[in-house]
Order: C-alpha cells, then structure tokens, then sequence
C-alpha cells in the first residue's frame, strides 16, 4: 500500500486526488489545500475545490496559510509518514522540510512538457505562445522552480481551434492517467527521473488581467490566440461605445485592408482589421450585463457601420 499525502487547491487537482483516493493500491492519509477564499458575486468565503473534495472523502485535512515556519503544518505531515506528497497546482512554494519528508519522494504533476513553460501558468502560455504541442510530466520536486528531473511525460497536439478550457480538461485528464500509471515505479525505484536540459527552459509567468485585453495592433493570428486562451472564462475583451465587450469566440480569415488597427471591415460580419492588415472575424461576444450570444444576433442590436472602430482600454 503506498501512502500518499496529497496538496492541490484548483479544480485541475480534483482529479488526481479522486483518483488516488479510489485506487486499490493507495491510502491517502492527508491532504493539504489553501484556505477558503472569497469568490462569487457575493464574496462569500469558499472552500477549494480540493478542500470540498478531501471533504467528502473523509480525508484528514489540513489548510494552512502559510508552510515556511509553520512548526504545527510540518508536524503534522511528519506524523503521516507518507512514502510520496503528490502536488498537483497546489499554489504555494513548499520548504525544503517538506521536500524532505516523504520517505521516497515528492512529485508534481505539471502541465506542460519541462523544461518548457516552468511557473504558475504553463497551459496559457503555451497557448499564446502558439505552440504546437503541450503536455503534462510527473517531476521529481526540489527547491528550484519545477527544477527537478522528469519521471514520465505525455505528449498532446495544440490544433488551431483549441481553447484555454479545453486544453485545460484534456491535459486534466492526461495528468490522471500518468499519475497513476507512474506511481508503482517511482515507489519501487524502475522509475527514475530524467534531469532537464536547462538550455531550453523557458518561464510561465502568472496571467495579467491586462493580457485578456485584446491589442487590435497585433495579428488576426495572435488575437485568435488570445481569444482562445481566455475562452469562454473569464474571457478577451475590447471596447465598444464606451463599454467592455467580451470575445468567446472568432476566426482568422483570408484577406486584407488597409484600415487601422481595430476598424470594422465589414459590418455584416463583424471582421476587425488587425496590426499587419489580417482580419480577425468575430462569431460569439457577451455585452456588459447581457448573455452571450453569436454575432449575427450582437449586430442586429446595435448600430455598427464600416470604418467604426473598436478599440483597447484601461482593464478593471
């Protein structure tokens, strides 16, 4: 029976952990999440996704605010004497006293294909990057910045038409499998970690509220990007009469203008002239206060002419 303490808070944790909870070969004996935060229209305080998990399983859990010189948190996951900690998006940087507790090693699930896209926000990245393939990996953890050496990775394809929440659940999903598949090997030693070529290690910074704003001087091509990965929460967003317009959904067409940047090109399509004269077709946008709705209805409530311009703005 390997024993397992577990640390995540997302939604992209959930998975993993349920799937350590029911495997036959495995006890979990703890978890570990971040505290209830404020979330909703209201505010209320809200217990993560793990949190709500670990909850139902009747898992022991606990939800520190911090780890470094936390003598209590430590103590505590000393006292399951656990063979691994599997992290997965769990959002704080662990100490080394906690790297060196496990018996045989701590992981982390990561999405993405190391040492591509280390740090807070690999699946974003990878999309406005415009990348060809991602992927998820089952590293060894040290006290480096998703440092340590690889066990095991799976490799999927970034197509033109995928979005941010798709890419999300599918490599969700990936992480499950090889998480799993991993395991028996990392605990007995067959399965040993592969350093990473630190030539080619690149840096996913945490998203910006000023990056989901869509710079009409750019390509049709990297707006599409940002529209996807944003896409359909929380969402790319302009400005038009004043107001935020979002943008779930659009293409890249064929053609050019000579327009400026973020004019209407033809308003019986909602096309918008991008930087180097592409045009970016707009399919699905949500008003301020309103549902979202294809472009078709959109236009028929609003008084839009060629030459019109959309336009960045101030993010709130």
């Amino acid at each position: 029976m390997i024993k397992v303490v577990f640390a995540g808070t997302p939604a992209f944790s959930v998975g993993c952990l349920n799937a350590l909870i029911e495997s036959s070969g495995v006890e979990v004996v703890g978890v570990v999440t971040q505290p209830d935060r404020r979330a909703g229209r209201g505010m209320k305080l809200t217990p993560s996704p793990v949190k709500q998990a670990a909850l139902a399983a009747d898992v022991d859990l606990i939800t520190p605010e911090a780890l470094r010189s936390n003598d209590e948190a430590l103590a505590w996951l000393k006292s399951k004497e656990a063979d691994l900690l599997v992290v997965v998006a769990f959002g704080m940087i662990l100490p080394k006293p906690w790297l060196d507790a496990p018996k045989v090693a701590p992981i982390n699930v990561h999405a993405s294909l190391l040492p591509r896209w280390r740090g807070a926000a690999p699946i974003e990245r990878s999309l406005l990057a415009g990348d060809g393939e991602t992927g998820v990996g089952i590293m060894q953890m040290e006290e480096g910045l998703d440092t340590g050496g690889v066990y095991a990775e799976k490799r999927i394809p970034i197509r033109h038409e995928t979005t941010g929440s798709e890419l999300w659940s599918a490599l969700a999903d990936m992480g499950v499998e090889l998480l799993m598949k991993s395991l028996p090997g990392i605990v007995s030693g067959e399965l040993l970690p592969i350093p990473q070529d630190e030539s080619k290690v690149t840096y996913a910074k945490k998203l910006t509220s000023e990056e989901r704003v869509i710079d009409w001087s750019q390509s049709a091509a990297s707006i599409d990007r940002t529209v996807r990965c944003f896409s359909p929460r929380p969402g790319a967003r302009t400005m038009f009469c004043g107001k935020w317009l979002k943008i779930i959904r659009g293409e890249v067409v064929e053609g050019s203008t000579g327009l400026p940047a973020g004019t209407v090109a033809d308003e019986k399509q909602l096309d918008i002239t991008c930087g180097d004269g592409s045009i970016y077709r707009i399919l699905e946008v949500q008003a301020e206060g309103r549902k979202a709705m294809d472009a078709d209805a959109f236009l028929r409530g609003v008084n839009l002419k060629k030459g019109d311009l959309l336009s960045t703005g101030e993010s709130s």
